[in-house]
C-alpha cells in the first residue's frame, strides 16, 4: 500500500513491496472483512430499479456455499473455472469462491459470440463454467463443447444439462477453509483482445491484487477515503473492471457497485452515480466521451464523485478538461496491459497531471520508453513502453505458450506493442498502437492527438482516426465519425471538420476522407476496434 507521502518524489522514495509468503485473494478481499466488519457493505446491486446490498458476512457465506459445491463436483487447486456473467453479485460470490478452493478464475464477456466464447473454452481447458441464461444459449450452440468442459451452473436455473446455482448453493454447507496459496499460486486467466492473431491467456498468480493496490490508491487520490464508493462499467471480464475496481475495493473494505448494462448508456450511468452514491469511477475514455454528449447533466442530477481514473486507450485533452469542469474530480488517467496493468497514472491529489498525459510511473513500477534493442530513449523520442520485470503486478506467462511469453520480453523489459514519449519532467505520452499509427508522407501519425481534436468539434460525438492506403502518400488519414444529436452528415460538414482539425493540428494529421456512421466497433473493453475500421477504409 502507499504510505501517505503527498509528493511524488518523496512517495516512490517512500514505497516498498511487501509480499507475504501466503497470500490469497478469497482471504484478504472476503474473509478478513467479514471477521472485521461483517455488516459492511461489499457489493450494493442495482437491476431493474432495485437496489441491493449485501455485507462483506453474506459475501462470506455465499462464496462458502458456492466453494463447497465446486468442490462437491470436483473441482480442485489449478483447474480452469468459466465466469460468464454480467456485472452482478453472482460474479463476485464466483470470483471468492473459485480463489477460497486454489481454482483458476476464467473471466469471460457475455458480449463474446459463440466462435470467441468456444475457443477460450477449449484454450483453457476449463473444466466448469458458471453462467446465467443468455450465457447459456450461447454455450448450448456450440457444436462441440471443450472436452475438459465436465458441469455448468446456471444463475438462471436448471435447463438442460446446466445445474441450479441457486439451488445447489442453498442445499451446501455455510463454512469453508479457504485454501492456503502463496503470491506465485496462479489465480486468474485473462484473455487479451486479439489484435493481433488469436487471443492469449495471460495468466497472474495471487499477487497480481497487490500489484495493483498502489496504482489504485494512486490514480483514485489515495483510496481509501471514509465514504468511498466504488463503481465502474467496465465489464468485471476485463483486467480493468476485475483488477481495477472490484478486487481493490474488497481488499479496502469499501462498497463496489454492481450493474449489468446490456449497452453503455449516459442517462443510466448519471442515474446510477446518483442513485447509489458513487465516489470513485473508474471510467474508460470512450465511455467518458459518451457521458460528455449527455444534456445537461450537471443540472439533472446530483453527483458526489471524489475521484475519477480513466485507462484502456487514449484520454485526451479534450475530455480531460471536460471532466474537470463537468464532473467535478481531475481525471487521472492510467496505463497498463492485461499482461501488466496500472503500472502508469495521474495523481491530481499531489500535482502528478498533465493533459493528454498519462501520468508518470506508479510507486513500486519501472516503466520506460525503450528502443529495439532494449536501450531507453531520450525524452522525447518515439519508441515502445515498456515495464521491467521484476513486478508482482505482471503476469505469470501466457497460457500453453512459452513462446509468446518469451517473445514478449527485451531482456528483462515487458514490451506492450504501444509506441509513446516522455517528457523533461518524466511523463509518458500514448503515441499509438504499432499496427495503428498512420504513415503518411513520411510523417508517423498518432490516432489519438487527431481523435481528440475531432472530439473538439460541437457535432461530434465520438471519432476514430485510421490509415487508408494511398498510391502517394502511403497512407492518408481517414476519419469516422459518430455525430452528436441535433446534427445531419453532409458534406458540408465534413469539410468544416476537416477544416477544423487542419487548422489545430497540421497539413499532413488532418483527415483528407470523412465518413459518418451511426457507431463505432467497440471492444468488450470499450476500445475502439481500429483494425475493423482500418479494413472498412
Amino acid at each position: 500500500m502507499l504510505p501517505d507521502i503527498r509528493t511524488y518524489d518523496a512517495l516512490w522514495a517512500g514505497f516498498r513491496w511487501i509480499v507475504p509468503e501466503k497470500f490469497n485473494i478469497a482471504e484478504v478481499c472476503c474473509d478478513r472483512w467479514a471477521e472485521k466488519t461483517p455488516d459492511s457493505p461489499a457489493i450494493i446491486e442495482a437491476a431493474g430499479g432495485a437496489i441491493t446490498t449485501t455485507s462483506f458476512r453474506q459475501l462470506q457465506a455465499q462464496s462458502n456455499r458456492l466453494a463447497n459445491v465446486l468442490r462437491d463436483h470436483g473441482v480442485t487447486a489449478g483447474d480452469r473455472v468459466g465466469i460468464l456473467l454480467p456485472q452482478t453479485l453472482d460474479a463476485a460470490v464466483t470470483h471468492m469462491a473459485i480463489y477460497k478452493v486454489g481454482a483458476i478464475a476464467v473471466p469471460l464477456a457475455l458480449l463474446f459470440g459463440i466462435d470467441a466464447i468456444e475457443y477460450r473454452l477449449s484454450d483453457a481447458g476449463i473444466k466448469l463454467l458458471v453462467t446465467n441464461g443468455a450465457g447459456l444459449e450461447k454455450v448450448e450452440q456450440i457444436a462441440g463443447p471443450a472436452e475438459t468442459l465436465e458441469c455448468i451452473l446456471c444463475t438462471s436455473g436448471a435447463k438442460g444439462k446446466a445445474l441450479d446455482f441457486h439451488g445447489l448453493m442453498a442445499q451446501a454447507g455455510g463454512t469453508f477453509d479457504t485454501v492456503d496459496t502463496g503470491p506465485d499460486d496462479p489465480a486468474v486467466m485473462v484473455y487479451t483482445s486479439g489484435t493481433t492473431g488469436a487471443p492469449k491467456g495471460a495468466l497472474h498468480g495471487h499477487r497480481v491484487l497487490l500489484g495493483h493496490l498502489p496504482g489504485t490508491q494512486y490514480t483514485h487520490d489515495f483510496l481509501p477515503q471514509p465514504g468511498d464508493v466504488l463503481w465502474t462499467p467496465a465489464d468485471w471480464a476485463w483486467a480493468g473492471g476485475l483488477l481495477n475496481i472490484l478486487l481493490p475495493g474488497l481488499y479496502f473494505g469499501l462498497p463496489v457497485v454492481a450493474c449489468a448494462f446490456e449497452r453503455f448508456d449516459p442517462e443510466a450511468a448519471y442515474d446510477l452515480m446518483q442513485r447509489t452514491g458513487i465516489r470513485n469511477c473508474f471510467i474508460p475514455p470512450t465511455a467518458l466521451r459518451m457521458l460528455r454528449a449527455a444534456d445537461r447533466p450537471r443540472e439533472r442530477f446530483k453527483l458526489n464523485l471524489r475521484s475519477i481514473a480513466s485507462g484502456g486507450e487514449a484520454l485526451g485533452a479534450e475530455v480531460f478538461e471536460w471532466g474537470r469542469k463537468e464532473l467535478g474530480p481531475v481525471i487521472n488517467e492510467f496505463y497498463g496491459q492485461t499482461e501488466c496493468n496500472q503500472v502508469l497514472g495521474s495523481c491530481a491529489a499531489i500535482g502528478v497531471n498533465k493533459p493528454g498525459s498519462m501520468g508518470r510511473p506508479v510507486p513500486g513500477h519501472t516503466v520506460a520508453i525503450i528502443r529495439a534493442d532494449g536501450s531507453v530513449c531520450d525524452p522525447g523520442e518515439t519508441g515502445q513502453i515498456a515495464m521491467q520485470r521484476p513486478d508482482p503486478i505482471m503476469f505469470l506467462g501466457y497460457w500453453n505458450r512459452p513462446e509468446a511469453t518469451r517473445d514478449k520480453f527485451i531482456g528483462d523489459w515487458m514490451t506492450t506493442g504501444d509506441q509513446g514519449y516522455t517528457d523533461a519532467e518524466g511523463y509518458f505520452f500514448f503515441v499509438g498502437r504499432d499496427d495503428d499509427v498512420i504513415t503518411s508522407s513520411g510523417y508517423r501519425i498518432g490516432p489519438g492527438e487527431i481523435e481528440d481534436c475531432l472530439i473538439g468539434h460541437p457535432a461530434v460525438a465520438i471519432a476514430a482516426a485510421v490509415g487508408k492506403p494511398d498510391p502517394l502518400r502511403t497512407e492518408i488519414v481517414k476519419a469516422f465519425i459518430v455525430l452528436r444529436d441535433g446534427f445531419a452528415p453532409s458534406d458540408a460538414l465534413a469539410r468544416e471538420i476537416q477544416t477544423f482539425v487542419r487548422e489545430r493540428l497540421s497539413a499532413h494529421e488532418y483527415p483528407r476522407e470523412v465518413e459518418f456512421t451511426a457507431e463505432l466497433p467497440l471492444t468488450t473493453t470499450g476500445k475502439i476496434i481500429r483494425r475493423l475500421l482500418r479494413e472498412r477504409a
